[in-house]
C-alpha cells in the first residue's frame, strides 16, 4: 500500500494540515462562512480586515462586476467592497468562536488602520481574541480614507511605521500584505520587515476597470451612473500574481516566507505558487465562481500529483521553480525551433494559417484540396501564436531544431503581392 503524502506546511510555527486558505475578503466575512469553509477541508482563514468602528463602513451598490471570455468564461471580478462593515466587536467575536472550536486551523486576524493608534488598538484587540496571526492590510486599492490601503502600501516608509506599530502591540506573527499597484513590489517588503514582520502576503487586487457600458457610457461596476477603477482578481490576474511572489521569494534580503494570492482556481494553479516560492496558497475568486468545494479538488489533484512524482511531502516543491527563472537575457539563443503540427488531428479550419498571415512569420501555405497547413520550417518563427489559435488541443506543438538549422533572413512574398509592391514601388 503506498504511504499516503503529506500536505501539511510550516507557516510562521503554525502547522497547517494543507495550504489552501480563504483571503482576506467576501468569503471570509463571518464565523458561519469561515466555519462552513473548515468543514470543506480548508486549513485556513484570513479573515476579513476588520477596523475601528470609528468609521462606519457602508458598500456600494452593487459592488462587484464579472469580466468573462468567451463561452461565458468568468476570467475576473472587479469589486469596490471595502473592509468589513460587520463592526468591530461582531468580528472578534467570531475570531474567538472560530478558534474555540477550531484550534487546528490558522485564524489570522486582518487589520486596517486609518491611525497610527488604530494600528496598535486592532493589532492588541486582535491577539486578545485568539488569533493565531495578524495580517497588516497595508493593499486595499479602493479604500477612500486618507492613509488607509493602497495609498499606504505605496509609500513605505508608512509600511514601516504601521507594520512597526503593530509589532510593539502584539506578540503574535504579522504577515504584511503587498500591492501590486507599485513598480517593486519588493521595496514596500522590505521597509515591513524592517517593521517587524514575520512573513509577506501577496497580491491583493490590481487596480482595474473590468468594462464600460456602451449605451450609458458608465465604467463597471455602474454604481447608480458612477464607476471607478478598483479591484480586480480571478484567473486573469495570475501572471502578475506568480510573478510578483517570485520576485519576493527571489529577494534574498528578504528572506520572508510568503502566502501566494492571485487567480487560484484549481491546484495546479496552487502547485504554481508553490513551485515559485509560496508556502501558503490564499483563494478568494475561485471560491466566488464555484463555491468552497473546489478546495476537495485541490487537496485531492495535489495529492495526486505528489504520489505520481513520489514527492512525500509538499513542503519539499516549494521554491522548487525559483532556480530555473532568469532574466531574458540569460536564454540560450543558439537553440531555435519551429512548430510542428500532427495533421492527422486537423480538423481543417485554417485559423493557423490566418494567423500566421496577420500575425507570425508567413511560414504556412494552404492546400485547399486536402483543407491542411503546408509549413515552411525555414520560415517559422517559432512564435507558437498558431498553437494558442487552434481549437485542438495539443495539435500544434513546438520541435527544437539541430543546430545546422538556420532560419530564412527575411519573409518571401507570394508572387502576386511581390508583384503589387514592385509595381508600387
Amino acid at each position: 500500500m503506498a504511504k499516503p503524502v503529506d500536505l501539511s506546511v510550516d507557516f510562521c510555527g503554525f502547522k497547517l494540515r494543507n495550504p489552501f486558505m480563504l483571503s482576506s475578503s467576501p468569503v471570509s466575512n463571518s464565523a458561519e462562512m469561515v466555519e462552513r469553509a473548515f468543514e470543506a477541508g480548508w486549513a485556513g482563514v484570513a479573515y476579513k480586515t476588520i477596523v475601528s468602528d470609528r468609521l462606519p463602513i457602508i458598500h456600494p451598490s452593487p459592488r462587484m462586476n464579472g469580466y468573462f471570455g468567451g463561452g461565458k468564461k468568468l476570467l475576473g471580478v472587479q469589486n469596490v467592497e471595502q473592509t468589513s462593515d460587520r463592526g468591530l466587536k461582531a468580528n472578534l467575536l467570531d475570531i474567538m468562536y472560530l478558534k474555540k472550536h477550531w484550534p487546528d486551523r490558522l485564524v489570522m486576524s486582518s487589520i486596517m488602520g486609518f491611525s497610527n493608534q488604530e494600528w496598535a488598538d486592532l493589532s492588541k484587540a486582535s491577539e486578545d481574541a485568539g488569533a493565531d496571526m495578524l495580517e497588516v492590510n497595508v493593499s486595499c486599492p479602493h479604500m477612500t480614507v486618507e492613509g488607509s490601503g493602497a495609498k499606504v502600501g505605496q509609500v513605505q516608509d508608512l509600511v514601516q511605521k504601521f507594520t512597526e506599530t503593530c509589532r510593539n502591540s502584539c506578540r503574535i506573527p504579522i504577515v504584511a500584505k503587498m500591492t501590486p499597484n507599485i513598480t517593486d513590489i519588493t521595496v514596500p517588503a522590505l521597509y515591513a520587515k524592517k517593521g517587524g514582520a514575520d512573513a509577506i502576503a501577496a497580491i491583493n487586487s490590481v487596480a482595474g476597470l473590468s468594462g464600460v457600458g456602451v449605451d450609458d457610457w458608465v465604467p463597471n461596476p455602474n454604481v447608480f451612473g458612477k464607476g471607478a477603477a478598483s479591484g480586480f482578481t480571478g484567473p486573469a490576474i495570475k501572471p502578475i500574481g506568480l510573478r510578483y511572489v517570485a520576485e519576493l521569494a527571489k529577494c534574498r534580503e528578504l528572506g520572508l516566507p510568503l502566502s501566494g494570492i492571485g487567480g487560484i482556481e484549481t491546484w495546479v494553479d496552487a502547485l504554481e505558487y508553490l513551485l515559485i516560492g509560496s508556502t501558503t496558497i490564499q483563494v478568494t475568486t475561485g471560491i466566488i465562481h464555484y463555491g468552497q468545494q473546489i478546495v476537495e479538488s485541490m487537496i485531492e489533484g495535489l495529492s495526486d500529483y505528489l504520489a505520481s512524482k513520489k514527492i512525500a511531502r509538499v513542503g519539499d516543491l516549494i521554491g522548487k521553480a525559483l532556480p530555473n527563472l532568469h532574466e531574458t537575457h540569460d536564454f540560450d539563443l543558439s537553440r531555435q525551433g519551429v512548430a510542428r503540427y500532427d495533421l492527422d488531428r486537423c480538423i481543417g479550419c485554417g485559423q493557423c494559417y490566418t494567423v500566421c498571415k496577420d500575425a507570425g512569420g508567413w511560414a504556412l501555405d494552404w492546400d485547399a484540396q486536402k483543407r491542411r497547413p503546408v509549413l515552411d520550417e525555414k520560415k517559422c518563427l517559432s512564435c507558437m501564436v498558431c498553437s494558442f489559435a487552434c481549437p485542438v488541443d495539443g495539435l500544434i506543438t513546438f520541435k527544437e531544431m539541430p543546430p545546422t538549422y538556420r532560419r530564412a533572413d527575411t519573409v518571401t512574398l507570394g508572387k502576386g503581392l511581390e508583384k503589387q509592391l514592385k509595381a508600387k514601388i
